[in-house]
Protein backbone atom coordinates (compact mmCIF):
# COMPACT_ATOMS: atom_id res chain seq x y z
CA UNK A 1 0.00 0.00 0.00
CA UNK A 2 1.01 3.60 -0.40
CA UNK A 3 2.60 5.05 2.57
CA UNK A 4 1.44 8.58 2.36
CA UNK A 5 1.15 11.73 5.01
CA UNK A 6 1.56 15.69 5.07
CA UNK A 7 3.53 18.28 7.69
CA UNK A 8 1.15 18.81 10.59
CA UNK A 9 1.60 21.42 13.23
CA UNK A 10 2.32 19.90 16.79
CA UNK A 11 1.03 22.88 18.31
CA UNK A 12 -2.20 20.48 19.92
CA UNK A 13 0.74 17.55 20.87
CA UNK A 14 1.51 14.61 19.47
CA UNK A 15 -1.72 12.34 19.52
CA UNK A 16 -3.44 15.17 18.41
CA UNK A 17 -1.07 14.75 15.28
CA UNK A 18 -1.93 11.00 14.80
CA UNK A 19 -5.51 11.51 14.87
CA UNK A 20 -5.55 14.35 12.11
CA UNK A 21 -3.52 12.23 10.12
CA UNK A 22 -6.06 9.87 10.27
CA UNK A 23 -8.84 12.44 9.19
CA UNK A 24 -7.10 13.71 6.19
CA UNK A 25 -6.58 9.72 4.64
CA UNK A 26 -3.00 9.88 5.79
CA UNK A 27 -1.20 6.82 7.58
CA UNK A 28 1.93 9.10 8.43
CA UNK A 29 2.85 12.49 8.85
CA UNK A 30 6.14 14.97 9.03
CA UNK A 31 6.27 17.39 12.04
CA UNK A 32 8.48 20.10 13.22
CA UNK A 33 10.79 19.26 16.23
CA UNK A 34 10.28 22.82 17.48
CA UNK A 35 9.50 26.23 15.80
CA UNK A 36 11.11 25.88 12.54
CA UNK A 37 12.84 29.44 12.04
CA UNK A 38 13.70 29.76 15.33
CA UNK A 39 14.67 27.40 18.21
CA UNK A 40 11.75 27.46 20.52
CA UNK A 41 9.84 24.16 22.32
CA UNK A 42 7.23 23.36 24.01
CA UNK A 43 8.08 21.22 27.60
CA UNK A 44 7.95 17.37 26.64
CA UNK A 45 4.81 15.57 27.52
CA UNK A 46 6.15 11.62 27.92
CA UNK A 47 2.31 10.88 28.37
CA UNK A 48 1.17 12.38 25.21
CA UNK A 49 4.27 10.66 23.51
CA UNK A 50 3.59 7.43 24.77
CA UNK A 51 -0.77 8.19 23.28
CA UNK A 52 1.07 8.81 20.56
CA UNK A 53 3.12 5.68 20.06
CA UNK A 54 -0.09 3.46 20.75
CA UNK A 55 -2.52 5.31 18.71
CA UNK A 56 -0.05 4.78 15.80
CA UNK A 57 0.54 0.62 16.72
CA UNK A 58 -3.26 0.75 16.54
CA UNK A 59 -3.59 2.28 13.21
CA UNK A 60 -0.86 0.67 11.77
CA UNK A 61 0.92 3.65 10.66
CA UNK A 62 4.06 4.21 8.85
CA UNK A 63 7.63 5.91 10.66
CA UNK A 64 6.42 9.58 11.33
CA UNK A 65 9.23 11.79 10.32
CA UNK A 66 10.22 14.62 12.73
CA UNK A 67 11.91 17.80 11.09
CA UNK A 68 14.26 19.98 12.47
CA UNK A 69 14.40 23.66 12.47
CA UNK A 70 16.03 25.41 9.43
CA UNK A 71 18.00 27.48 11.69
CA UNK A 72 20.06 24.64 12.68
CA UNK A 73 23.11 24.82 10.62
CA UNK A 74 25.96 22.31 11.53
CA UNK A 75 28.26 23.84 9.49
CA UNK A 76 27.86 27.78 10.30
CA UNK A 77 30.71 29.75 10.37
CA UNK A 78 29.78 30.65 13.57
CA UNK A 79 30.95 28.94 15.94
CA UNK A 80 27.59 29.89 18.47
CA UNK A 81 25.33 28.60 15.81
CA UNK A 82 27.15 25.50 15.58
CA UNK A 83 26.62 24.97 19.49
CA UNK A 84 23.13 25.70 18.86
CA UNK A 85 22.85 23.13 16.10
CA UNK A 86 24.85 20.51 18.93
CA UNK A 87 22.27 21.40 21.74
CA UNK A 88 19.12 21.25 19.43
CA UNK A 89 19.82 17.49 18.35
CA UNK A 90 20.73 16.10 20.97
CA UNK A 91 17.39 17.39 22.55
CA UNK A 92 15.25 16.41 19.89
CA UNK A 93 16.74 12.94 19.65
CA UNK A 94 16.36 12.29 23.76
CA UNK A 95 12.85 13.52 22.78
CA UNK A 96 12.02 11.21 19.89
CA UNK A 97 13.49 8.33 21.85
CA UNK A 98 9.98 8.25 23.39
CA UNK A 99 8.48 7.74 19.64
CA UNK A 100 9.95 4.26 18.77
CA UNK A 101 10.43 3.91 14.84
CA UNK A 102 9.97 8.08 14.37
CA UNK A 103 13.20 9.39 12.16
CA UNK A 104 14.67 12.72 12.67
CA UNK A 105 15.09 14.91 9.16
CA UNK A 106 17.73 17.47 8.87
CA UNK A 107 18.92 20.20 6.42
CA UNK A 108 22.66 19.39 6.14
CA UNK A 109 23.16 23.45 6.05
CA UNK A 110 24.72 26.18 4.80
CA UNK A 111 29.14 26.43 4.59
CA UNK A 112 28.67 29.72 4.23
CA UNK A 113 31.60 30.70 2.04
CA UNK A 114 33.54 28.05 3.82
CA UNK A 115 33.86 25.57 1.04
CA UNK A 116 31.49 22.21 0.62
CA UNK A 117 34.49 20.10 2.16
CA UNK A 118 34.82 22.52 5.36
CA UNK A 119 31.27 22.21 5.31
CA UNK A 120 30.84 18.21 5.40
CA UNK A 121 33.89 18.01 8.17
CA UNK A 122 31.74 20.26 10.61
CA UNK A 123 28.53 18.51 10.07
CA UNK A 124 30.35 15.09 10.27
CA UNK A 125 31.47 16.24 13.50
CA UNK A 126 28.04 17.71 15.06
CA UNK A 127 26.47 14.15 14.30
CA UNK A 128 29.38 12.94 16.25
CA UNK A 129 28.78 15.26 19.17
CA UNK A 130 24.99 14.18 18.87
CA UNK A 131 24.84 10.48 18.16
CA UNK A 132 25.38 7.94 21.08
CA UNK A 133 24.45 4.19 21.47
CA UNK A 134 21.48 5.10 23.87
CA UNK A 135 19.52 7.34 20.87
CA UNK A 136 18.09 4.79 18.98
CA UNK A 137 16.46 7.23 16.50
CA UNK A 138 17.53 7.03 13.07
CA UNK A 139 19.02 10.80 11.53
CA UNK A 140 18.07 11.29 7.94
CA UNK A 141 20.29 13.66 5.63
CA UNK A 142 17.72 15.79 3.10
CA UNK A 143 18.83 16.17 -0.47
CA UNK A 144 19.16 19.57 -1.32
CA UNK A 145 18.21 22.04 -4.35
CA UNK A 146 21.75 23.80 -4.18
CA UNK A 147 21.23 27.37 -3.43
CA UNK A 148 23.68 29.22 -1.91
CA UNK A 149 25.93 27.63 -0.47
CA UNK A 150 23.98 24.51 0.78
CA UNK A 151 25.95 21.32 1.74
CA UNK A 152 23.91 18.37 0.48
CA UNK A 153 22.98 19.62 -3.35
CA UNK A 154 24.40 15.99 -4.40
CA UNK A 155 24.35 12.63 -3.83
CA UNK A 156 28.44 12.65 -3.48
CA UNK A 157 27.77 15.45 -0.69
CA UNK A 158 25.43 13.45 1.16
CA UNK A 159 27.84 10.36 1.00
CA UNK A 160 30.75 12.26 2.03
CA UNK A 161 28.89 13.39 5.00
CA UNK A 162 28.09 9.48 5.68
CA UNK A 163 31.24 8.74 5.42
CA UNK A 164 33.42 11.10 7.71
CA UNK A 165 30.82 10.10 10.41
CA UNK A 166 31.45 7.75 13.08
CA UNK A 167 27.84 7.37 13.19
CA UNK A 168 27.33 6.79 9.48
CA UNK A 169 26.11 3.51 8.83
CA UNK A 170 23.36 5.10 11.10
CA UNK A 171 22.47 7.54 8.97
CA UNK A 172 19.66 7.44 6.12
CA UNK A 173 18.06 10.12 3.01
CA UNK A 174 15.26 11.50 2.90
CA UNK A 175 14.88 12.39 -0.87
CA UNK A 176 12.99 15.74 -1.82
CA UNK A 177 11.70 15.27 -5.03
CA UNK A 178 11.63 19.59 -5.75
CA UNK A 179 14.95 19.67 -4.03
CA UNK A 180 16.53 17.20 -6.68
CA UNK A 181 15.32 18.39 -9.36
CA UNK A 182 15.94 21.89 -9.14
CA UNK A 183 19.22 20.05 -7.85
CA UNK A 184 19.68 18.99 -11.73
CA UNK A 185 18.64 15.32 -11.19
CA UNK A 186 16.19 14.41 -13.89
CA UNK A 187 13.45 12.72 -12.59
CA UNK A 188 10.94 13.83 -14.78
CA UNK A 189 13.15 12.30 -18.13
CA UNK A 190 15.40 9.85 -16.71
CA UNK A 191 13.77 8.71 -13.18
CA UNK A 192 16.14 5.27 -13.74
CA UNK A 193 19.23 7.46 -14.03
CA UNK A 194 18.38 9.23 -11.47
CA UNK A 195 18.15 5.89 -9.20
CA UNK A 196 20.85 3.87 -10.63
CA UNK A 197 22.86 7.56 -9.50
CA UNK A 198 21.69 7.62 -6.18
CA UNK A 199 22.31 3.37 -5.64
CA UNK A 200 25.85 3.83 -6.65
CA UNK A 201 26.60 7.10 -4.91
CA UNK A 202 25.02 6.05 -1.53
CA UNK A 203 23.24 3.02 -1.75
CA UNK A 204 19.22 3.07 -2.40
CA UNK A 205 19.35 0.66 1.01
CA UNK A 206 19.83 3.94 2.36
CA UNK A 207 17.18 6.11 1.11
CA UNK A 208 14.80 6.00 4.37
CA UNK A 209 11.88 8.22 2.98
CA UNK A 210 10.62 11.11 0.28
CA UNK A 211 9.46 14.61 0.90
CA UNK A 212 7.26 14.39 -2.70
CA UNK A 213 6.35 17.95 -4.15
CA UNK A 214 6.23 19.12 -7.39
CA UNK A 215 8.41 22.50 -8.15
CA UNK A 216 7.91 25.84 -9.32
CA UNK A 217 10.67 26.60 -11.39
CA UNK A 218 12.38 24.19 -13.76
CA UNK A 219 15.10 21.32 -13.75
CA UNK A 220 18.56 22.80 -12.49
CA UNK A 221 17.03 26.69 -11.06
CA UNK A 222 18.64 25.79 -7.88
CA UNK A 223 15.73 27.89 -6.09
CA UNK A 224 13.82 25.36 -3.86
CA UNK A 225 10.30 26.42 -4.42
CA UNK A 226 7.94 23.59 -3.69
CA UNK A 227 4.53 23.51 -5.49
CA UNK A 228 1.29 21.50 -5.15
CA UNK A 229 0.98 17.98 -6.96
CA UNK A 230 0.49 18.24 -10.50
CA UNK A 231 0.61 21.84 -10.91
CA UNK A 232 4.47 22.50 -10.87
CA UNK A 233 7.28 21.42 -13.66
CA UNK A 234 7.70 17.86 -12.65
CA UNK A 235 3.89 17.06 -12.86
CA UNK A 236 1.73 14.29 -12.08
CA UNK A 237 2.85 11.49 -14.28
CA UNK A 238 6.18 11.88 -13.05
CA UNK A 239 4.86 11.67 -9.07
CA UNK A 240 2.81 8.56 -10.63
CA UNK A 241 5.90 6.60 -11.71
CA UNK A 242 8.19 7.83 -8.99
CA UNK A 243 5.32 6.24 -5.96
CA UNK A 244 4.88 2.93 -8.58
CA UNK A 245 8.59 2.70 -8.95
CA UNK A 246 9.64 -0.94 -7.33
CA UNK A 247 12.86 0.90 -5.60
CA UNK A 248 10.50 3.29 -3.84
CA UNK A 249 7.15 2.53 -3.53
CA UNK A 250 7.94 0.88 -0.07
CA UNK A 251 8.87 3.92 1.37
CA UNK A 252 6.93 6.47 3.46
CA UNK A 253 6.21 9.56 1.21
CA UNK A 254 5.64 12.96 3.27
CA UNK A 255 4.10 15.86 1.46
CA UNK A 256 5.40 19.73 2.20
CA UNK A 257 3.36 21.28 -0.68
CA UNK A 258 1.58 24.78 -0.47
CA UNK A 259 -1.41 23.97 1.02
CA UNK A 260 -4.05 23.75 3.84
CA UNK A 261 -5.47 20.85 5.51
CA UNK A 262 -8.11 20.11 2.90
CA UNK A 263 -5.35 20.76 -0.19
CA UNK A 264 -3.45 17.94 1.88
CA UNK A 265 -6.71 15.09 2.07
CA UNK A 266 -7.05 16.20 -1.68
CA UNK A 267 -3.69 15.71 -2.73
CA UNK A 268 -3.41 12.26 -0.66
CA UNK A 269 -6.43 10.93 -1.98
CA UNK A 270 -5.24 11.93 -5.62
CA UNK A 271 -1.85 10.07 -5.17
CA UNK A 272 -3.96 6.58 -3.50
CA UNK A 273 -5.84 7.17 -6.93
CA UNK A 274 -2.36 6.77 -8.86
CA UNK A 275 -0.91 3.91 -6.79
CA UNK A 276 -1.16 0.40 -8.32
CA UNK A 277 -1.70 -2.54 -5.69
CA UNK A 278 1.50 -5.09 -6.33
Amino acid sequence: MLHIGCHLSCSNGYLAMGEQAVSLGADTFQFFTRNPRGGAVKPFDVQDAQALVDFLAEHRFAPVLAHAPYTLNACAADEKIRSFAVRTMREDLERLAHIPGAMLNFHPGSHVKQGAEVGIALIAKMLDEVYTPELPTTVLLETMAGKGSEVGRSFGELRAIMDAAKAGDRLGVCLDTCHVYDAGYDIVGDLEGVLAEFDREIGLDRLRAVHINDSKNPIGSHKDRHERIGEGSIGLEAFTRIINHPALRHLPFYLETPNELPGYAQEIALLRGCYQEA
